[in-house]
């Protein structure tokens, strides 16, 4: 072979050789919630995570429900979503292991400034929500089995009201993620369950207003686990864990409670939670 004929073939193995190493870089893929995502929290603290290790985050941004599903599939590696009974209950069935309670924030009831449920001024969100079904005030539900639908669900149970049953006309439930369930409600305008991460965020608020904060119903923890390798081998045990580790350490949960919009923070540190 020519010196010409074998310094191209060096170059081509040299070029070839490079792929693996880019196609190997190290990733991890996240099952989350569409609240974390929208917020502008991903953003800020996963470049914090990928500085410190190394390892990229993707992020598919789901309702809770559909991210559990993923997760259940073995289509990710860790899951973060905020619904307790149902984390615990994809840990039962040996879908997930090592549950790490991470941050939480609060839900908020949103509505018009015109107020057409009479709710002005009440902390009871059971008691609005049945104010708002007996006057068939618009409300809009995402109805997409997230965990912001599956605690709007829980607030009207705890009313006293079968939504299945009591819903109407009134009742819209859009089968979208929450920035575009608050745009429906900011065009209707409505009432809607949101979680304040991503009310913060939104800027199409309209006539929109925060009509109910505050009840401790509307507490809003969330949760990341591994999904489980032994069912599913694949899944990329330590640079999953290694993640996990980082969000409940102290440079994680610091970076989590850096995140503010307009000086106020979306989400709150777990090591910082207040005693009940």
């Amino acid at each position: 072979m020519s010196r010409a004929g074998i310094g191209l073939a060096l170059a081509l193995l040299a070029a070839f050789a490079a792929v693996p190493t880019r196609a190997q870089a190290p990733f991890i893929v996240v099952a989350s919630t569409t609240s974390t995502q929208d917020s502008g929290l991903f953003g800020h603290i996963l470049p914090l995570f990928k500085a410190r290790t190394g390892v990229e985050v993707r992020v598919v941004a789901l309702g809770t429900g559909q991210a559990l599903d993923v997760g259940r599939r073995g289509d990710a590696d860790v899951v973060l979503v905020h619904d307790t009974e149902a984390e615990l209950a994809f840990i039962a069935q040996g879908f997930g292991i090592e549950r790490r309670e991470v941050m939480y924030n609060d839900f908020i009831l949103i509505g018009p400034g015109t107020d057409p449920a009479g709710i002005a001024g009440t902390k009871d969100v059971a008691a609005t929500l049945r104010r708002i079904a007996e006057r068939g005030a618009p409300f809009a539900s995402r109805g997409d089995r997230s965990g912001t639908h599956a605690a709007e669900r829980r607030l009207w149970q705890r009313a006293g009201i079968e939504i299945d049953r009591a819903k109407g006309a009134w009742y819209r439930e859009t089968g979208q993620g929450m920035g575009p369930t608050l745009n429906i409600a900011a065009a209707m305008p409505a009432y809607t369950v949101t979680d304040r991460g991503t009310w913060l965020g939104f800027r199409n608020r309209q006539d929109l207003v925060v009509a109910v904060e505050g009840d401790r119903l509307l507490f809003n923890q969330y949760g990341v686990m591994l999904v489980n390798p032994t069912r599913h081998p694949h899944v990329k045990h330590t640079l999953g864990i290694s993640f996990m580790d980082w969000l409940v350490s102290p440079e994680g949960q610091r970076a989590i409670a850096d995140y503010k919009i307009g000086g106020e923070p979306l989400f709150f540190s777990n090591y910082a939670k207040p005693a009940d």
